[in-house]
């Protein structure tokens, strides 16, 4: 089996710090360190930058992270295999996704896997959407959740167009009384996320001349519908993340209408393990009896 330091080397890396890592492997601070140095040694180059505060990786150690993770990965695949060869349904996913995903679609989609593969450990992470590509890249997450277009080198399957809405205060009227145009946003302050300008709220606000002075960030959805609800301004949300939020708003669609396609990220290797496998069956098969047409993934694997 991997060599024991790749996986102190992948604990460091998600823990932080030395110390952490020796918790999470029920080994002792002393025991990592000696691991890290060695592999440093075989190697030939230092893979973290150490300091109080805890471990950062270098350059080189940057390098070789995809690498490390595609071995574990490898071998935690062949344990699956063995298992199924031995009439066992176990084995982890390790699923990343953002904020409204893991809201919306993550807790029907993970009771019912429960129930069909009880033996087979879930682990989650939420991110941003280009976090969660660079997991994916690297290994450290088999399935992730992101949106349109995806650079990273992963399998990219499109699910659904998620149309994208401006919330307003329950005073504001538009013009149209069912949409809202350039008119009615005038010079009117915009509450979002900041990762969001970045993607295809952008597209939405360029149309409309919204500019940076203009815009307000805040932390989360929730938030955003509560300044809006307070009359700080006006949100930009896809209808997604609108499911499960309250607040005392309207929502109206844009003249031009806008939507961001949501997607599903697997990474090369690990998409052949049994377990990945079944978890992006039961994926699909959630999707594609919650949205019917709307659907863009791929037909249902039986």
């Amino acid at each position: 089996m991997a060599n024991f330091s790749y996986e102190v080397f992948t604990a460091v890396v998600n823990y932080g710090t030395f110390a952490q890592a020796a918790g999470a492997l029920n080994v002792t601070p002393s025991a990592v360190s000696h691991s890290i140095s060695q592999l440093e040694t075989e190697l030939g180059f230092p893979l973290f930058i150490r300091s109080r505060s805890g471990a950062e990786l270098t350059t080189d150690g940057q390098a070789v992270l995809p690498v490390i993770q595609g071995i574990l990965n490898l071998e935690d695949q062949l344990r699956q295999v063995a298992d199924n060869i031995n009439g066992l349904a176990a084995g982890r996913v390790r699923i990343g996704a953002f904020s409204s995903v893991s809201t919306n679609w993550l807790p029907p989609i993970i009771r019912a896997f429960n129930k069909r593969y009880p033996q087979v450990k879930i682990e989650l992470v939420q991110a941003g959407f280009n976090e969660i590509a660079e997991l994916v890249r690297t290994g450290s997450v088999d399935i992730g959740f992101s949106l349109l277009p995806v650079s990273a080198n992963v399998t990219v399957e499109p699910l659904i167009k998620d149309p994208i809405f401006c919330v307003t205060p329950k005073s504001f009227k538009p013009r149209s009384g069912k949409f809202v145009d350039i008119d009615d946003i005038g010079e009117r302050n915009f509450i979002l996320q900041q990762q969001d300008y970045d993607r295809d709220t952008k597209s939405a606000l360029d149309e409309y001349h919204v500019g940076g002075k203009s815009l307000t960030y805040s932390i989360d959805d929730q938030s955003i519908l509560s300044m809006v609800e307070s009359g700080l301004g006006l949100g930009i949300l896809p209808q997604l993340a609108l499911n499960k939020l309250v607040g005392e708003v309207n929502t109206y669609p844009f003249s031009h209408p806008f939507a961001r396609t949501l997607c599903m990220l697997l990474n090369p290797t690990q998409e052949q393990a049994p377990s990945v496998q079944r978890m992006r069956r039961e994926i699909e098969r959630y999707l594609a009896e919650r949205y019917g047409e709307q659907y863009l993934g791929a037909a249902i694997r039986h």
